[in-house]
């Protein structure tokens, strides 16, 4: 392995430097109606992933989960202009479900039991895996060299807690509140690896700023099933099941995945089996 963990030193500067950029995530109007009232659907995203929730500088919104999620609204009633999309930072999704601010959540949101005690899902309607994202000419081969970095992760993904609870309890963890903070620090040296799942890594390696700058190590550290999230004990979940294999049986989510993640050279698996049903 040619990774050594980074400094304390550069740890504490990245520490000072990400705690000033993470207060706060937008200055958008994110109120949503919450019930869809007078004809619009707020559904929360993510805004800073490329290939799955994206707010490009002209405003509009692109990737797989936003196709996902318009598709949805579409079969429920919602044409795209009617669509209210939220920034949805992974520690306050059950907050914005719960506070009614969204109708449903589609943020590359991972189905764990944990958040089933606090919001109902749909779906699955995608399957990940965790891995870290390094720098390209630095390799990681196992799990146990991850004990010997320093990581950055977002506060409240299942990526993060899995890295202090099951995998690399010894490693450095930073945790901010979006992964694109993260990639200063991996690009400066500053910290060693962004950990979260394949496909979101995929997409910030195959940014044009980024290209040739970073790899996956290819470490296959979990399965991670995306859900749609909803307020508990929503009806909505029986709709949107039924839009999310309506759009795998006409072939609109191949052709999702071919159109956001496709170029990235990120290999999906196949739509998996829809099994969040009550």
């Amino acid at each position: 392995m040619k990774l050594r963990k980074a400094s304390a030193l550069a740890a504490s500067v990245l520490a000072l430097s990400l705690t000033a950029t993470a207060c706060g995530s937008s200055d958008d109007d994110n109120g949503g109606s919450g019930d869809g009232g007078g004809g619009k659907i707020t559904v929360g995203i993510k805004f800073d992933q490329p290939g799955l929730g994206l707010k490009t500088p002209d405003g509009t919104f692109a990737g797989f989960d936003v196709d996902v999620a318009t598709y949805i609204a579409g079969e429920l009633g919602y044409t795209p202009e009617n669509i209210n999309f939220v920034e949805s930072p992974s520690p306050e999704r059950e907050n914005l479900l719960k506070r009614g601010d969204v109708d449903f959540i589609v943020a590359t949101y991972s189905i764990t039991d944990t958040r089933k005690q606090e919001v109902d899902f749909a779906g699955p309607y995608f399957v990940a895996h965790q891995d870290l994202l390094i720098r390209a000419d630095e390799d990681v081969t196992s799990e146990d060299d991850i004990n010997n970095l320093t990581l950055c992760s977002v506060a409240g993904s299942t990526p993060a807690q899995r890295i202090k609870d099951e995998i690399a309890p010894d490693a450095g963890l930073f945790e901010q509140a979006t992964y694109s903070e993260c990639l200063a620090g991996l690009e400066n040296g500053q910290v060693d690896a962004i950990t979260t799942d394949d496909v979101i890594l995929a997409g910030y390696a195959a940014q044009d700023q980024h290209q040739g700058k970073f790899k996956l190590a290819g470490l296959n550290l979990s399965d991670e099933f995306y859900g749609i999230g909803v307020q508990k004990g929503s009806d909505l979940r029986a709709d949107i099941n039924t839009a999310i294999q309506k759009m795998i049986d006409d072939g609109e989510w191949d052709a999702a995945i071919e159109k956001n993640v496709g170029p990235s050279g990120y290999a999906a698996e196949g739509a998996p089996e829809i099994t969040e049903t009550n």
